[in-house]
């Protein structure tokens, strides 16, 4: 089986959840990142987007423990680990994700080409695939090496989530194709079954 490294797209730091960790007083989260705290990027995207984000954090876990980092707005590329406070907080919810943002533009091309030189195999995209604010960056560098899950084609935010909770239940990874030669965006597959 070909070796994978997974690339998540971020949560909306800037997003009524985001605000809530940076203004409210009864979310636990929030009273430690107010307190001085610093905590892992997955755990923030994770309250901030409790569906989508967590299927790839859970689906990344369970297919290539310890090979996937985050799509950062600034920060370039972070392993889902890496502890952040209120101040990188702040940064992530600042600067907008846009192909002609070299503040996000930059970090992300000197990650992502550190990664392409140390990293042998394909590079999964658990993200929007139809944006090319993420696609264009990556394969540009990574060529036919991004691949993606097929069946994220027409799908809704909150549908990939599903999907990608349903295979981690499952234990059955998803089939990829390239980024490079694919349809991006496609009819409306048929709602989840309710589990």
């Amino acid at each position: 089986m070909t070796p994978r490294m997974f690339l998540l797209s971020p949560a909306n730091a800037a997003g009524p959840r985001g605000r809530l960790l940076r203004t409210s007083s009864h979310v636990p989260l929030a009273t430690r990142l107010r307190a001085g705290e610093r905590v892992p990027i997955g755990e923030v995207y994770t309250f901030i987007s409790a569906l989508y984000f967590r299927g790839k954090l859970a689906y990344a876990n369970a297919f290539a423990p310890r090979r996937s980092f985050v799509i950062t707005p600034c920060l370039g590329l972070l392993a889902p680990s890496t502890p952040v406070g209120e101040q990188e907080l702040d940064a992530l919810a600042s600067v907008p994700i846009d192909a002609t943002e070299p503040r996000y533009l930059e970090p992300l091309l000197r990650d992502v080409t550190a990664l392409a030189r140390e990293w042998p195999g394909d590079v999964v995209l658990l993200g929007s695939i139809a944006s090319p604010k993420y696609t264009q960056p990556l394969v540009d560098v990574l060529g036919s090496r991004l691949v993606f899950p097929a069946t994220f084609v027409g799908r809704g935010d909150m549908s990939r989530g599903g999907v990608l909770l349903r295979a981690v239940r499952a234990g059955e990874e998803l089939d990829y194709i390239p980024v490079s030669c694919a349809v991006l965006r496609g009819t409306r597959p048929p709602k989840l079954p309710t589990p």
